[in-house]
């Protein structure tokens, strides 16, 4: 690429990165049947050490609340903790960054993974736009709980432990997970949480639990190591809300007074349900760190990062087929699509497999 600005080094709050070019968090269900991580995904990460930052895949921060196949990574053990820090040493090694994703997810997760145990939510509504995939078929999504407010303390307790132990484990930052129709950003948004009291009704108390999690995050590592990911477009997990550009101004002012390392914008939904420009909106609120994220080009991303309308630009797919993806932006390489079908797969191939094309 002739545009050096997605090159450049940027300081993310109190964590300086040498490029613009972040890896987004990628599911890849590569841990072990105990949420371990295991030496395949040290592989996977240390292989993509280039990006100026690697945020680590959506990570459980309390036992029993799985979602994707019984096989997504967990914060909560020991053996966690110590197989985490095997990723971020090698990642370290190869003079990488790497920060934690912090997630909880709610109605999104599922009897058959969680011993039977019933979801919890916002309030008592389900998944109804997919099925869950399990190794018997895809499977409804079960009508979770709603939370009492008095059980939600434990919950912001779960997010604050994880953010020690992810401190145990070397990373170099955590980011908040309130993406994606998971628990907190079913809180967030008015279809799936109908609840009264403290946690429920008008945005400010919805965005109650988020900024919770986010002040007790901030107490564990200090305010400039600490991200945050939204999406009030997207519609995956059935999630709508009635006014995301009302939502995203509100979102992205209080964690502009928190002073964040940066704030994660998912622009757009999967499906185009949904539409509108919430990146604007952030950009206004917001005057830290700003980091887009889907369906960015690197010419585009190059373009919101030269005006001032970004900071960074997270890839995701195409950090999965390029592992280099750094060096192949630098020196013009044709970008290799992924196979979608190995995505949720447990062994090394479309994982690890992807050569690395840039190598001198």
């Amino acid at each position: 690429m002739s545009s050096p600005s997605l090159f450049s080094p940027l300081t993310l709050g109190a964590v300086a990165v040498p490029n613009r070019i972040f890896m987004a968090p990628l599911t890849r269900c590569r841990a072990d049947v105990n949420h371990v991580p295991t030496d395949l995904m040290v592989d996977y990460y240390t292989q993509r050490a280039s990006a100026g930052l690697i945020v680590a895949e959506a990570t459980m921060v309390m036992e029993g609340n799985s979602a994707f196949a019984g096989r997504e990574p967990g914060i909560y053990s020991d053996a966690q903790i110590v197989a985490w820090r095997k990723v971020t040493d090698a990642v370290h090694a190869k003079g990488g960054r790497i920060f934690l994703q912090l997630w909880h997810g709610g109605r999104a997760c599922h009897p058959y993974f969680n011993n039977g145990a019933v979801p919890v939510s916002a309030s008592a509504i389900p998944i109804t736009n997919d099925e869950a995939h399990t190794p018997e078929g895809k499977k409804p999504y079960a009508t979770p709980r709603e939370l009492r407010d008095d059980e939600l303390p434990q919950i912001v307790e779960g997010f604050k432990k994880a953010a020690l132990n992810a401190k145990v484990a070397g990373f170099d930052g955590v980011e908040v997970h309130g993406a994606n129709g998971y628990l907190l950003d079913q809180f967030l948004r008015d279809g799936s949480n109908r609840r009264s009291g403290e946690y429920g009704g008008p945005l400010e108390n919805r965005a109650r639990l988020l900024l919770e999690v986010v002040d007790a995050v901030t107490d564990v590592w200090g305010v400039g190591y600490v991200g945050v990911r939204i999406s009030p477009l997207n519609s995956f997990n059935s999630m709508e809300d009635s006014d995301p550009a009302g939502l995203t101004a509100y979102v992205a002012t209080q964690l502009d007074q928190r002073g964040i390392a940066y704030l994660h914008l998912m622009r757009a939904d999967f499906f185009g349900v949904q539409q509108g420009d919430m990146v604007s909106i952030a950009r206004a609120c917001f005057k830290g760190a700003l980091i887009g994220n889907m369906g960015y080009t690197p010419e585009e991303a190059a373009q919101a990062v030269e005006v001032g309308t970004l900071e960074g630009v997270a890839f995701g797919h195409h950090y999965i087929s390029n592992p280099d993806l750094v060096e192949c932006l630098q020196a013009g390489v044709p970008l290799v699509e992924p196979d979608a079908s190995t995505f949720y797969s447990h062994d090394a191939k479309g994982y690890t497999d992807y050569p690395t094309r840039t190598a001198a």
